[in-house]
């Protein structure tokens, strides 16, 4: 079997699952369900980051997953954790931008740089896990714009895959992704707008709110766009082609979910800034 072809296959198998979960289980059950697979996700990362030894990879996701309880413990007494968290992650994503601008920064092979790239996955999935549960228990909708929200990533990818392979001759970051181009990112906001038109009605939304919707899709668009990167670019300063081989055609968890630990912090902080 061609690769495209175990590529499309995986992602039938695991989408219909991904849709069911998200937009029927409650929110608890949701934010634990998604805490595994970002604490899995986060795993690799440490091998990414420069760390090898189980012992010190374990307490590492020990950490983390002790900050999500307290934060979920912290949910039942008001969302100020979780908004908060959200918004610290929407900022980080900015400087992300900054570090893929500087390709060497922390690529050297040292403690500190360890250290810096082993808090930059913490802060990459503990805000997203925070969005997520933020956005998912906002009112009976609530689940709705949480699918939209992962929805935004996946016809992101969706587009920017089937564009670039067919028409994919400009490369957007050919130090960081070589695959990745610019006909690739124009399918992707193709595919995006098509989405964000289609589910309006479906969102709750008046017509009226439509450019507001566009608007934020775009936005959450790119940052999915700088997620992937920033993972291409851990996985170039560590010598891996993916974070693990996990999937069949796709690598690792983190390489499925890095461009939605860019999207649901700036959705959320953007829907919310919007109004919407």
């Amino acid at each position: 079997m061609s690769p495209k072809m175990t590529r499309i296959l995986a992602a039938l198998v695991m989408a219909p699952i991904a849709v069911a979960a998200v937009y029927y289980l409650p929110t608890p059950y949701l934010a634990a369900a998604v805490a595994a697979l970002l604490l899995a996700g986060l795993w690799e990362w440490s091998a990414l980051a420069g760390l090898t030894e189980n012992i010190p990879r374990s307490l590492y996701i020990a950490g983390n997953a002790l900050m999500m309880l307290a934060l979920a413990w912290g949910s039942g007494r008001g969302l100020f954790g979780l908004k908060l968290i959200s918004l610290i992650g929407a900022v980080w994503w900015l400087f992300v931008c900054l570090w893929l601008w500087r390709f060497d920064f922390a690529k050297a092979d040292t403690s500190l740089n360890r250290s810096l790239k082993l808090l930059a996955g913490s802060l990459c999935v503990v805000p997203a896990w925070c969005a997520l549960a933020w956005l998912h228990g906002n009112g009976v909708i609530g689940p709705r714009w949480a699918l939209f929200a992962v929805a935004i990533a996946w016809a992101a990818d969706t587009g920017a895959y089937f564009a670039g392979v067919r028409y994919g001759k400009t490369k957007l970051a050919p130090r960081i992704s070589p695959g990745k181009s610019w006909e690739g990112v124009v399918g992707g906001v193709v595919a995006i707008l098509l989405l964000a038109v289609a589910a309006t009605p479906w969102l709750g939304l008046f017509w009226s709110e439509l450019t507001k919707l566009l608007l934020l899709t775009i936005v959450t668009m790119i940052f999915s766009v700088v997620g992937d990167l920033f993972e291409s670019l851990m996985k170039r300063h560590s010598g891996y082609k993916d974070s693990s081989d996990l999937i069949p055609g796709h690598g690792g968890l983190m390489d499925r979910l890095d461009s939605l630990l860019a999207v649901l912090p700036i959705f959320v902080i953007g829907k919310s800034w919007l109004y919407l």
